[in-house]
């Protein structure tokens, strides 16, 4: 099964974290060898600026986002 992970890249997002958790996500799965099964993709903006930074994972979309709980939903949705 193919996972999408799409990373809001709009400028409140990517000034509060999102421009760290895109290159956090990047070495995540390339450590976990699961670049080949993960869709990465950026958007201009999720329209969830106040909840910001914004991931969406597997269509599910997560707000005030920081490393830790990045990589605890990294971890629960890439290792099923």
């Amino acid at each position: 099964m193919k996972h999408e992970i799409v990373i809001c890249m709009g400028s409140s997002c990517f000034a509060r974290g999102n421009k760290k958790h895109l290159l956090m996500i990047e070495q995540y799965l390339a450590e976990h060898g699961l670049s080949d099964s993960v869709v990465l993709t950026g958007s201009r903006c999720e329209d969830q600026c106040r909840t910001g930074p914004n991931i969406r994972i597997d269509g599910q979309l997560y707000g005030e986002i920081d490393g830790e709980r990045l990589m605890e939903l990294l971890s629960r949705h890439l290792s099923q």
